[in-house]
């Protein structure tokens, strides 16, 4: 796959970026889309909110299992909302604050900087204005 943008958001390490977009609430970002892709966003300006499919770019090791933020006890990864898939694959919906260009600028964040954008799936019709 190849990323069709990057996402910004302020946080720097994995340490520090919410483990849910509740957890990002309020917290703004922007997401930079590729020019090539910019017919794209058409009509994209009529909707609250936005779902990104994400690519976790700095997990090296995947992990079958592991011990989610805030619990002590080993799970599955698929029973979690850890970001150590096998395929690497994240997915948040944001709010959508406003478009300039290429840039949308956005709300509710969960990556962290520099996150490479995959695809930005049809905004949710029951968030709709």
């Amino acid at each position: 796959m190849t990323p069709i943008g990057v996402i910004h958001t302020p946080f720097r390490q994995m340490r520090d970026t919410p483990i849910q977009p509740l957890g990002g609430q309020a917290v703004r970002g922007q997401i930079v889309l590729d020019p090539a892709y910019a017919e794209g966003l058409a009509d994209v300006e009529g909707f609250s909110h936005l779902t990104l499919v994400y690519c976790f770019d700095r997990i090296t090791q995947p992990a079958l299992r592991v011990v989610p933020y805030m619990d002590t006890q080993e799970r599955g990864i698929f029973a979690t909302r850890a970001p150590k898939r096998p395929n690497r694959i994240g997915l948040s919906t944001v709010r959508l604050l406003g478009l300039q260009g290429c840039v949308l600028d956005i709300c509710d964040v969960d990556m962290l900087d520099g996150t490479p954008l995959l695809t930005q799936l049809r905004a949710d019709d029951r968030f709709a204005r």
